[in-house]
């Protein structure tokens, strides 16, 4: 199982993009391993922790950074970056979108919130563009 997430991840993640993985990383697997898939993925990764993600997962070097919570903007989308689905976030009622997982897929979302778990997308990372149904131009270099 591991190594067909993998592959779906590298289909979809390109070496210079940037992911953010909104938690549950590696549950039940052991650190040295996790640092293997961890880093056999394509993409500058970035960790929202969720609770199957201990320390030891936390301090895996393949990180950019690790956090709880995060609000970062992408092409002028104001984005809110959590592992649980928020009832309210900053910005809710002003555009801004809500990107959680924890829940499976088994909850209705709110407008502008979605369950980005792979279990809940094809089993494979959502780009913000498959997401909101607009295209999202690269960074330019």
């Amino acid at each position: 199982m591991d190594e067909a997430l993998a592959a779906r991840w590298n289909e979809v993640v390109g070496e210079e993009d940037v992911v953010w993985h909104l938690g549950d990383f590696a549950i039940r697997v052991r650190p040295e391993r996790a640092a293997s898939i961890l880093d056999g993925l394509h993409g500058a990764k970035h960790l929202i922790g969720g609770n199957n993600d201990p320390p030891a997962i936390r301090a895996l070097t393949g990180w950019v950074s690790v956090r709880d919570y995060a609000e970062i903007e992408v092409e002028g989308r104001q984005l809110v970056l959590c592992h649980y689905p928020l009832r309210a976030w900053n910005g809710q009622h002003r555009g801004s979108l809500q990107l959680h997982g924890h829940s499976h897929g088994r909850l209705k979302p709110l407008p502008r919130q979605f369950d980005v778990g792979v279990d809940a997308r094809g089993f494979r990372p959502a780009t913000l563009g498959e997401l909101t149904g607009t295209p999202v131009s690269p960074d330019p270099a």
